[in-house]
């Protein structure tokens, strides 16, 4: 059986080299595999980053493009589907790492069919991590993306750092590009699978998670995100377990109860959540009184 493959890394302020050549590697040692490997993008602002990505094009059938400005994280992979010239896509989000040497392999055994998604798994790389509120938050939430879990509410729980899906079905159902900044553009696009009776197929293929950003930036990312849901509260209602219970608070009429118990700690929770000592449950109640207060 002959294969093809484009396999499409989005990228932003990311040095993603050897992820590529660990993914190139695996992919030119199966049989009857025609692939490429396009990397895109998004207008990163480290250019040093840049520079080191362009050791990519070294590799054959692999093409590295350059946005000259940020658009956002649905439109850069919009642009790699429409750039890509194979029947089945392979989306990797460029901060992940390749820790199964049959990771290739195994998507190329799936059905034609539908949307594939083979999850992550965190890992620390043997790195003291226990003051890194990210490491902390996906280690805290790990349980809740096994594959048993996944399957559950196989719309609700997808992400698109990892997943396969045909061309065709993309170019159809392209994520939505009202999303210009972070957060929950793949979680609607979960939601328009489902309204199109498109399935997803959960499987255990996962990459490594293994770089986490200091706690200033993730909880600068976290409010991106929470801006983001807000903008989009009405579009994911029943996909968001924070809009159920801000919705439960509002139907209770302690909403602003909340938000104005939250307003004089604000800066104090910031501040700690930032530190070096950071708290989960401080990280849940910041996230539950940021987005009451926008």
């Amino acid at each position: 059986m002959t294969y093809a493959l484009s396999i499409l890394l989005p990228t932003y302020n990311d040095v993603c080299v050897d992820l590529v050549n660990a993914l190139h590697a695996q992919a030119a040692t199966i049989d009857n595999l025609q692939f490429e490997i396009i990397v895109g993008d998004d207008g990163s602002t480290d250019l040093s980053a840049v520079e080191e990505n362009r050791k990519i094009e070294n590799l054959p059938n692999t093409r590295y493009i350059v946005s000259q400005e940020n658009r956002g994280r649905a439109v850069i992979r919009n642009i790699l589907a429409r750039q890509a010239k194979y029947s089945r896509l392979l989306f990797i989000d460029s901060d992940l790492t390749v820790i199964r040497q049959d990771f290739m392999l195994k998507y190329l055994q799936q059905p034609d069919e539908g949307v594939v998604y083979g999850g992550y798994e965190v890992c620390s790389g043997g790195e003291d991590l226990t003051n890194n509120l990210r490491y902390l938050y996906e280690i805290s939430t790990r349980d809740s993306h096994t594959v048993e879990k996944r399957k559950q509410a196989p719309y609700r729980d997808f992400h698109t750092g990892n997943f396969l899906v045909s061309r065709n079905i993309f170019l159809n159902h392209p994520l939505d590009e009202r999303f210009r900044h972070y957060g929950h553009e793949d979680v609607l696009w979960g939601k328009q699978l489902k309204e199109q009776n498109i399935p997803i197929l959960h499987i255990d293929n996962p990459l490594g998670f293994c770089t986490f950003e200091d706690n200033s930036h993730f909880v600068s990312k976290t409010e991106e995100g929470l801006r983001t849901l807000h903008l989009f509260r009405d579009d994911l209602q029943d996909y968001s377990r924070l809009l159920t219970l801000v919705n439960r608070l509002d139907s209770l009429g302690l909403s602003a109860v909340a938000r104005s118990a939250f307003q004089p700690f604000r800066r104090l929770m910031r501040r700690q959540l930032c530190g070096r000592r950071p708290s989960l449950l401080v990280f849940r109640i910041y996230q539950l009184g940021y987005y009451l207060s926008i």
